[in-house]
């Protein structure tokens, strides 16, 4: 058997002000010939672990292009083609194959490309013909589309948020399509749109137990996967919402139906799989009504999470913290470049009047003027997440206030990245445990690393670019009515 892989992908976020370029996917994931390294990017696992599997089998393995981005705002139309494009040279040069499996994001939105990662799908089909499998691995926020499902044999998509699970969907679809190109199972699949738009965390109930189902379903005769596309409500194109996918052993008619039941199901828990999100002053009165604690508050800074395509820079919360005097606080990471290599140039110990944040836009507020003290530095940070590594690079810990008890601690970083693990402090120097709140810049994928160490976790509705207003998003490709702007 010959089999070809390849990745590529990011999350396009309609509404951030960064584009995304060929920069971006250098800085974040370009890896070429599987060559990913010590410390891989969560996207290259799959990869990874499908070239073990197939060479494992004795199958000979073509590895192509693996490339992500930062989620950001449209990716340039050339660099979508180039990278595309080198794809499928590789494909066309590795043909004939028996199987083409891919790692991909499925909310990757270009220039001219409202389906950027549907047509790299179409024009594969082209290439390897009707009878060659293709398989793709996609994020839980993507937009599932008719172009992604007509053009593949089997999609399966992450089923945990945070993404825990993002290996064992791998293993997952390769186990599919082992069957396939052994004869030993045909694929169809079925969507239904539930017409929804929102974030479902897996952490908390019902949705906890909704992927309990979903998994038991998988158990059931010809019903090879069962899948939830939560959607990503922050890409303006036609198709976005949420959808459920089933995939199933030559029966349409049971495909169909079970996605639709599934779909209805999440269409009557729609009020309660949305987390309960909190104003900035109502999420700070909370932590310093709280007498003390041996665990720290965390505080999630949903609407600037750079994993959603937000600058990571926003000042909102920061100002009210300052304003009321709130000490004991501390922010991991704050995207500063321009501040941190001020930082590294001052050394650690010394006073700097500095303007910090607010520099992307409106959706970063105002830039805060602060003098600070540097507490120390790091080069070359890295912190945990979902089995891989991500880079938080150069770091710098400054403090707002005299001292200790009765500062705002605040580490700037020169690489835009959300918060995933207790690290994103402690490789700094600060200990997260005896902070009064933590402060991190995610949407959800701070759960599984802050969980353990959270005295309780708050949602903060803060503006930005991931607003979880999704009634006031403004989305002018969608035609359908989707809940809750129904």
């Amino acid at each position: 058997m010959r089999i070809f892989i390849a990745a590529l992908g990011t999350e396009t976020n309609s509404f951030s002000p960064l584009p995304t370029g060929m920069n971006l996917f250098k800085q974040t994931m370009m890896v070429r010939n599987g060559e990913f390294g010590d410390k891989p990017n969560l996207f290259g696992l799959p990869c990874m672990l499908w070239r073990k599997r197939a060479e494992d089998l004795g199958w000979n393995v073509v590895h192509s292009l693996a490339a992500f981005a930062m989620p950001a705002g449209n990716t340039t139309q050339h660099t979508f083609e180039c990278l595309r494009d080198e794809i499928l040279r590789d494909l066309e040069i590795a043909l004939p194959v028996d199987a083409v499996i891919l790692n991909l994001h499925g909310a990757m939105i270009a220039d001219g490309y409202s389906d950027a990662e549907g047509d790299l799908l179409e024009k594969t089909r082209k290439l390897v013909g009707p009878k060659v499998f293709i398989g793709a691995e996609l994020d839980l926020h993507c937009h599932l589309t008719e172009l992604k499902v007509r053009c593949a044999d089997a999609l399966v998509i992450y089923k945990e948020y945070p993404h825990a699970d993002v290996v064992e969907r791998a293993e997952e679809l390769f186990t599919i399509m082992e069957r396939v190109i052994s004869g030993h199972a045909k694929p169809v699949m079925s969507a239904y749109d539930c017409r929804m738009l929102g974030v479902y965390p897996t952490t908390r109930e019902p949705m906890q137990s909704f992927v309990a189902r979903m998994k038991e379903h998988e158990k059931n005769d010809g019903i090879l996967s069962v899948s939830m596309a939560h959607g990503f409500p922050w890409g303006d194109t036609p198709e976005v919402g949420t959808r459920m996918l089933v995939v199933a052993d030559l029966d349409q008619t049971k495909a169909d139906r079970l996605a639709q039941q599934l779909g209805e199901e999440i269409w009557s828990l729609r009020e309660d799989i949305i987390p309960p999100f909190l104003t900035i002053d109502v999420a700070i009165d909370r932590v310093l009504a709280k007498t003390a604690s041996d665990k720290p508050w965390v505080l999630a800074d949903v609407a600037d999470n750079p994993g959603i395509g937000a600058g990571g820079d926003s000042t909102f919360i920061l100002k009210r913290l300052i304003d009321r005097e709130a000490g004991g606080f501390a922010i991991s990471p704050f995207f500063e470049p321009g501040v941190t290599a001020i930082a590294f140039d001052a050394g650690t110990g010394a006073r700097l009047k500095v303007r910090l944040g607010g520099k992307l836009g409106p959706c970063s507020g105002d830039p805060i003027d602060a003098e600070v003290t540097v507490v120390n530095l790091v080069r070359g940070a890295y912190q945990p997440f979902g089995g891989a590594h991500a880079a938080l690079g150069n770091m710098a810990w400054l403090r707002i206030g005299r001292t200790a008890k009765d500062a705002i601690e605040i580490v700037v970083n020169d690489c835009r990245v959300q918060s995933f693990h207790p690290e994103c402090f402690s490789v700094v120097g600060i200990d997260p445990t005896k902070q009064r709140a933590l402060v991190v810049k995610s949407t959800q994928h701070f759960y599984t690393g802050f969980a353990a160490i959270a005295h309780e976790i708050i949602y903060v509705s803060a503006p930005g670019t991931g607003s979880m207003d999704m009634k006031s998003l403004g989305l002018t490709s969608v035609k359908r009515a989707l809940w809750p702007r129904i």
